[in-house]
């Protein structure tokens, strides 16, 4: 029966492309994103029915064991992108622009923007910051590469927020917010993330822009929710954000699984007759 409606889920599901992304915000469909670094997450997170998935600079801490995302590198993205789009079947594949990647010269956006649709094989990329990033938000949809903006919190510039503080709580950071939320839009981005946002903003900025907007820690009002996988599995144990649901305890099923294969082997419990030649 669950492999009849594996194969029926699989006929009827169709390819998440940029356009049904954006149509998924006045359908009122809520959009659900999720980080994958490799392979076999990607295929796993994709069957399971995500819409999108999103290569994540966070990779450096979570799977680098960085303290922030600013030592990842081009090659680096490059190559864990390209694991997860030759995973992918349905989901939408974005690619996280990483530090010093593109805030130099529109030239050098546009060249490593082009690098994660050529080399990984991802359908959109992502960029972090408001206003400012508008004029290389243009150039590279100019080129034909999707862009997803990013702003709130942006993790590229944490030396600057001074920390992880939730913005959007006094005027002068909601205009901010507002007004590049909006900049972001014209200047042709398709999405964007809003990271660590008050939701009272979080729902003004959601309202005031025809591109879905993708919460984290930004409240219920966000067209979708974006969260990093070793969060919600319980695989990042350095520190959880208030916001994350942890949907799986898997650190102690790992360690379990690891101390009796262990003990087995200095046992001589493994491998036995029938597991030799």
């Amino acid at each position: 029966m669950s492999s009849y409606k594996e194969n029926k889920d699989k006929k009827t599901r169709k390819k998440i492309t940029v356009s049904k992304f954006i149509a998924k915000k006045s359908k009122g469909d809520k959009i659900a994103v999720l980080t994958a670094y490799d392979y076999y997450t990607a295929r796993f997170l994709d069957r399971a029915g995500v819409d999108s998935l999103l290569v994540g600079d966070s990779v450096s801490m979570v799977h680098y064991g960085e303290d922030s995302t600013l030592p990842v590198t081009m090659e680096i993205m490059l190559a864990h992108t390209k694991a997860v789009s030759d995973g992918t079947e349905y989901a939408l594949v974005i690619g996280d622009m990483p530090f010093m990647s593109y805030q130099s010269s529109l030239e050098l956006a546009v060249a490593n923007a082009g690098r994660f649709l050529k080399e990984g094989r991802a359908e959109a990329v992502k960029l972090e910051g408001g206003i400012e990033m508008a004029a290389t938000v243009k150039r590279i949809v100019e080129c034909g590469i999707p862009v997803m903006g990013h702003i709130g919190l942006t993790p590229q510039s944490i030396h600057r927020f001074g920390g992880a503080k939730v913005q959007g709580r006094k005027e002068k950071s909601i205009a901010y917010l507002l007004e590049s939320a909006q900049a972001l839009e014209e200047a042709g981005a398709f999405s964007m993330v809003l990271e660590l946002v008050q939701k009272d903003t979080a729902e003004k900025i959601t309202k005031a822009v025809h591109i879905p907007t993708i919460g984290i820690g930004a409240g219920i009002n966000c067209d979708g929710q974006v969260l990093v996988i070793n969060d919600i599995l319980g695989l990042y144990e350095d520190f959880k954000p208030k916001f994350v649901r942890q949907y799986a305890d898997l650190a102690p099923t790992i360690e379990k699984a690891a101390s009796e294969f262990i003990a087995d082997v200095k046992s001589g419990a493994y491998p036995s007759d029938d597991e030799s030649f």
